[in-house]
């Protein structure tokens, strides 16, 4: 049976649990990061849940991927964050590792999403 809606998507739930996971982290950040790194990640984790959402609503084909193209690129740029947090021992390195492997799912996901419904896979 077809999805009847965005939230129906399994990679748009896992990005869900990846936007609270980073909003949980980065309240244990040093008060000096609320307004850099710690923004900076919010905004990319919002980004992918976003864009899936966006781009299923818009009913093309080709915007669909484009705005899924976005998100793989929000994710890429949260993973790279993640690691930035690892060098600064900032958060628990236990939950990072766990967001890191949900990033490489979502990731995975996304790119077989754009993969099935690329003109030319």
């Amino acid at each position: 049976m077809p999805v009847q809606n965005f939230r129906e998507l399994i990679v748009w739930q896992k990005s869900i649990q990846l936007v609270v996971a980073v909003y949980e982290l980065v309240k244990e950040f040093p008060k000096s990061e609320l307004y850099a790194l710690s923004d900076q990640m919010r905004r990319a984790a919002v980004s992918i849940p976003s864009n899936i959402a966006e781009g299923y609503e818009r009913k093309s084909v080709n915007e669909y991927i484009h705005f899924l193209s976005i998100a793989r690129g929000s994710k890429a740029e949260l993973e790279t964050q993640l690691f930035i947090c690892e060098q600064l021992n900032f958060g628990n390195k236990e939950k990072l590792k766990e967001m890191e492997g949900l990033c490489l799912e979502i990731g995975k996901m996304l790119n077989r999403m754009i993969s099935s419904l690329s003109p030319n896979p």
